[in-house]
């Protein structure tokens, strides 16, 4: 009996990718955390297959040695040092990284599956690397995503200079958003604070935003600081609430001078970092979600999410684009 899908065990193996970052792409929408251990599995079976798929390739003709020895070479000695350039100037997120880093690993070269008659992936490239095509499939389907929010923000008649990579949402909604604040009291900003930075604050203080709006003038107060603030997180979109949090300030004497919202407090006393906020940043921050009914923020978007899809075409279709260049006949 014929099976569905007919390629080598490895290749098979290596299908695992598409339910393990579909789950990621739906974790990532929801809380912008994957945890670690989502890669460990992926990275093992990489090494596995590697080392099999070498010792095939070293035992085979001295054309299938030099083939897989140059792809391998090519995934992980460019693709792999180039997602972490790309993490290192923080075009990615850690999740986004390792995710590529495990591709790198399991896909230096291109797999073949034969379903129903068709031999997918169906467009390939010269040079043959899988982990390129699935990094420039996801670049390319994540560049369409501004264009995608400008459409919809126009489609509504939300007309704004952020409109490209923003959106507005109400101030009771932003505890569950992800992103930066565009706004700050002087007009609209590309780099506002980020959100995460925002709910870390809010729960060091033991506050939620509703809090903070119902009493802004008293709590912008730095006297009006928890003697002993609660653990921040790091900033997931969880609804966490220490009982009590802000109940004790601290004493008058200990007061910080001219630190507004206690911004400059707060990213002293935690133990690692806001994501980049600055005190300036934070207290503008909040100055505007304290005031404002509708706020502009850049949701960012998930970068698992295009490479979940960018590897799902890679295996189906293959590579966009030298699909593009051999549709416009520059192949």
């Amino acid at each position: 009996m014929s099976t569905p899908i007919d390629a080598s065990i490895p290749d098979l193996l290596r299908l695992l990718v598409v339910p393990v970052f579909g789950w990621a792409a739906w974790r990532d929408v929801k809380t912008r955390r994957v945890p670690n251990r989502t890669w460990y599995p992926l990275a093992a079976l990489a090494i596995v297959l590697l080392a099999v798929e070498g010792w095939q390739a070293w035992t085979g003709t001295p054309y299938e040695t030099r083939a897989f020895a140059l792809r391998a070479a090519i995934s992980l000695g460019f693709v792999a040092p180039l997602v972490l350039a790309f993490w290192w100037f923080r075009a990615f997120g850690g999740a986004d990284a390792k995710a590529f880093l495990v591709i790198a690993a399991l896909f230096p070269t291109y797999p073949t599956y034969e379903v129903l008659g068709w031999v997918l992936p169906h467009q390939q490239t010269a040079v043959g690397v899988f982990s390129l095509t699935v990094l420039t499939n996801t670049v390319l389907l994540g560049a369409l995503y501004p264009l995608a929010v400008f459409a919809r923000n126009a489609a509504a008649g939300r007309f704004s200079s952020v409109m490209v990579v923003g959106k507005p949402v109400r101030w009771d909604d932003v505890p569950d958003e992800h992103g930066r604040l565009l706004e700050t009291p002087d007009g609209v900003t590309r780099n506002g604070v980020d959100l995460d930075a925002v709910r870390m604050y809010l729960r060091w203080r033991g506050l939620t935003l509703a809090d903070l709006r119902e009493r802004a003038d008293h709590l912008r107060d730095p006297a009006t600081l928890p003697a002993e603030p609660n653990p921040p997180g790091d900033g997931a979109a969880v609804e966490v609430r220490a009982d009590g949090g802000a109940a004790e300030a601290i004493p008058d004497e200990d007061a910080p001078v001219d630190d507004p919202w206690g911004a400059a407090a707060f990213l002293a006393d935690i133990d690692h970092g806001a994501y980049g906020t600055t005190p300036e940043g934070l207290r503008d921050g909040l100055d505007v979600l304290t005031r404002e009914e509708r706020v502009w923020v850049s949701p960012g978007i998930p970068f698992v999410v295009p490479l979940f899809v960018g590897t799902a075409v890679a295996l189906t279709y293959g590579d966009l684009l030298f699909g593009a260049i051999a549709f416009f006949g520059l192949a």
